[in-house]
């Protein structure tokens, strides 16, 4: 498979190792030193693009491949406020748009059983809920795409919840989910739910050790889109 990849950072230089060492071609590997390389670059040598980049320029680049008939994996955080532009996209390009905040399998895993405690502690009375995410201080947004999706999880699965916040930044009450976001070096990520009352506190969390489980799912992802059409997500990846 001839791989390209948009955004050739830390992430970047992970997933093409971990793709070459699988059987797979990286067609090029383009950063904001060598966008350029796109005008010269042939998409029918392309079977996917994998784009973590940064969100600044995250539609862009994910613009250019599904106009290209090129599927986009994409893992880049910090602009999905525009995400509704590219489902629509891919849909009137008939292409194929992968998106996940979090490739790793485990961190999905952990996304199933954050709705479960979710919709158990919707049937209990005493206790907040709250969210704690802590990154490498490289990490440009706050708070992280995987600490969305986890409040994300919780919103939709407790009745009393109506949004969340980052902590510090607003107002909090009781409809809101509060979520604080801590940049500490070395951590790839660690994520935190807590639900906490008077009486005790319950705890969930998952810790990632490196981003080699990031890559791979990426990688994994890319294998498995070839073929499909339309907007996709771990859901379809994972078929829980």
């Amino acid at each position: 498979m001839n791989i390209l990849i948009l955004g050739y950072g830390k992430m970047g230089k992970i997933i093409g190792e971990i793709a070459e060492s699988r059987g797979h071609t990286i067609t090029a590997k383009i950063n904001i030193d060598n966008r350029e390389d796109l005008n010269t670059l042939d998409p029918s040598k392309v079977d996917v693009a994998i784009e973590f980049s940064q969100p600044e320029a995250a539609v862009d680049n994910i613009t250019w491949a599904i106009t290209r008939g090129i599927p986009v994996v994409s893992g880049t955080t910090g602009w999905l406020s525009r995400k509704g532009e590219i489902e629509a996209l891919t849909k009137a390009q008939d292409g194929t748009f992968f998106y996940a905040s979090n490739y790793s399998i485990g961190v999905n895993i952990f996304f199933k059983v954050n709705e479960f405690l979710a919709k158990l502690m919707n049937e209990t009375s005493g206790y907040s809920a709250s969210i704690e995410e802590i990154h490498h201080t490289e990490k440009k947004d706050a708070p992280s795409g995987t600490a969305i999706t986890l409040a994300e999880g919780i919103i939709q699965n407790m009745d009393k919840l109506k949004e969340w916040q980052l902590s510090g930044h607003s107002s909090e009450n009781e409809q809101t989910l509060p979520i604080t976001s801590k940049r500490i070096d070395p951590a790839p990520g660690t994520h935190i739910i807590r639900y906490s009352s008077e009486i005790d506190q319950i705890e969930i969390s998952h810790t990632a050790h490196s981003r080699q489980g990031f890559a791979l799912g990426a990688v994994l992802v890319a294998e498995w889109i070839k073929g499909k059409k339309g907007v996709l997500s771990m859901d379809d990846f994972l078929s829980f």
